[in-house]
């Protein structure tokens, strides 16, 4: 018989999550979406490891990605941002 896993019955274990907003406009200190993955991700208890503000480049976010993703003290990467429908 099939039995699944129930959320409670798990240990709670934080990540240490890297956050990148991609955006031409924003910055570190404007950046409302990447702040509040932040403070709602900490509210968790899960830890920021670095957010940072990344302009809408191919090349540019791909970097930020690969250096998280060979980092040892990531677990996880969220991005947000880059959606916009605008005239470059």
């Amino acid at each position: 018989m099939f039995k699944t896993a129930r959320f409670e019955d798990r240990e709670f274990k934080p990540l240490s999550i890297a956050v990148i907003a991609v955006s031409d406009t924003r910055t570190l200190e404007t950046d409302t979406g990447g702040a509040l993955l932040k403070s709602l991700l900490e509210a968790d208890g899960h830890r920021c490891f670095e957010r940072q503000v990344v302009r809408d480049d191919i090349q540019l976010i791909r970097t930020a990605v690969q250096n998280y993703v060979a980092h040892p003290d990531v677990d996880v990467i969220l991005t947000t941002g880059g959606t916009g429908f605008s005239g470059r």
